[in-house]
């Protein structure tokens, strides 16, 4: 009954091909050789064969046979893909647990024919689940699904299984702070006077745990992170900063995965560009060639404007600039780079040029000066054990037309008792004065001196 059965499908398929295909295709022929009767004689006898005709045919049929045949394959073989990285979404009360140990992401393994994988893929109702719904603190063993809407499909998930952790949820109030990424992208003429969030408190969620990863009781400060290279406007004023997140850090500065109330704020940055003008001060460094002075020193600039916070300003007097004249004995031209004192940002020149003027050298000595005392502790006073012990007498090197106007008010001795404690002590004295031409020399090199305590 089978064979029976069979048979006929096959003669229904031969006839099918012979009417639809092959005697088509032979009027075709026909028609074409008519056509060309008059000027294509060999074409016309070679189309005219019976047995010509027969295997055009079959090879037409047998073609289009094949081309419904591949089609028929692609649309009904079985395929597989792989989707990576599909977020997990868990289903709990998210206000009165916390949940600790499930992947972030899984992989899927999508099977079926392949019209079915794209429909599949192309789907928004397609997600990665995990109910905990019902479960209770403690730890479980929990299914990973994957819901899509095709019965047709079949699927794997990797990894399909997560072991889990419930606490119970716990808050607390943390101050915040706040910390300036990238500071040094700040132009450098710019700084900022102040940060003010709009919230200096916040409220964290975890547990209490001390084992759990997210435990509250690891967190050692919160933070919000205001990035300067986000500011799209860099100048003087005030900027406020829009949704800075905020992270929890534990003692050893490591994020926390914990849940922050606000989770982002404003920041309002006050940003100021304070600046001063300072003079240059030229110091020459070694001795000038025997018999020589500085007669002048020209400068192509003796001031400079610099950048920086106020109070670094407010202490800044000049900018020094070492010249090293050793074994000079001629004129001699100069062109030497500035460098910023510490706490400077920005300054208007980077370099300047110098003319140095040498004369015949003569000294001479500037008696009673009195010696200062820098950087002694607020706690405690000095005293000298003699006269000569507050006052030296200094001696003077120069051209004579600097060293006739030269007083006791342009020099200054002083010793440096920094770090210095009660008791009695040899300082050296050092020596400075306001014209960089002019060489000075205490010809007492070491004082007496006592520190007693207020």
């Amino acid at each position: 009954m089978k064979k029976t059965r069979k048979k006929s499908i096959f003669k229904k398929f031969a006839n099918f091909i012979d009417k639809k295909i092959v005697m088509p295709i032979t009027r075709l022929v026909v028609k074409i050789s008519n056509g060309f009767e008059n000027s294509e004689k060999t074409l016309e006898g070679w189309l005219s064969k019976q047995n010509t005709l027969l295997f055009v045919s079959l090879l037409c049929a047998i073609a289009v046979f094949i081309i419904i045949d591949q089609k028929i394959i692609v649309f009904t073989n079985q395929t597989a893909e792989v989707i990576k990285d599909q977020k997990v979404e868990a289903i709990y009360n998210e206000e009165a647990y916390v949940v600790e140990g499930l992947p972030e992401t899984v992989d899927i393994t999508l099977m079926g024919n392949r019209s079915d994988l794209f429909i599949a893929k192309q789907s928004s109702t397609s997600k990665v689940v995990v109910d905990l719904s019902g479960l209770k603190p403690g730890p479980h063993k929990v299914n990973i699904e994957y819901s899509q809407p095709l019965n047709s499909i079949e699927y794997s998930v990797n990894p399909s299984v997560a072991n889990v952790n419930i606490y119970t949820k716990v808050s607390e109030t943390k101050t915040l702070t706040v910390d300036v990424l990238n500071q040094d992208n700040l132009d450098d003429k710019l700084v900022i006077n102040s940060i003010t969030p709009d919230a200096d408190q916040v409220v964290i969620k975890g547990t209490d745990d001390k084992n759990a990863a997210n435990s509250l009781t690891k967190v050692a400060t919160v933070k919000a992170l205001v990035d300067i290279d986000e500011l799209t406007n860099q100048s003087a004023g005030t900027i406020t900063v829009k949704d800075v997140p905020l992270k929890a850090y534990d003692k050893d500065g490591n994020t926390l995965d914990v849940e922050i109330v606000p989770s982002k704020i404003n920041v309002d940055l006050e940003i100021d560009s304070p600046s001063k003008e300072v003079p240059i001060k030229i110091i020459p460094k070694g001795e000038i060639g025997f018999g020589k002075a500085i007669s002048s020193i020209d400068m192509s600039d003796s001031n400079v404007t610099v950048y920086g916070s106020r109070s670094v300003l407010d202490k800044l007097e000049y900018i020094p600039l070492e010249v090293d004249v050793s074994g000079l004995k001629e004129n001699r031209e100069y062109k030497l780079d500035l460098t910023k004192p510490k706490g400077v940002r920005s300054m208007n020149l980077n370099n300047v040029s110098l003319k140095f003027t040498l004369g015949d050298s003569t000294d001479k000595d500037i008696e009673d000066i009195n010696i200062d005392v820098r950087n002694l502790n607020d706690a405690y006073s000095v005293q000298g054990t003699s006269e000569n012990d507050i006052k030296v007498t200094v001696n003077v090197k120069g051209v004579d037309s600097v060293l006739k106007g030269l007083t006791a008010e342009d020099i200054v001795a002083y010793i440096d008792l920094k770090d210095y404690t009660p008791g009695e002590y040899e300082i050296p004295v050092k020596v400075e004065g306001t014209d960089s031409r002019v060489g000075y020399l205490s010809k007492t090199k070491k004082v007496k001196i006592k520190i007693v305590e207020k």
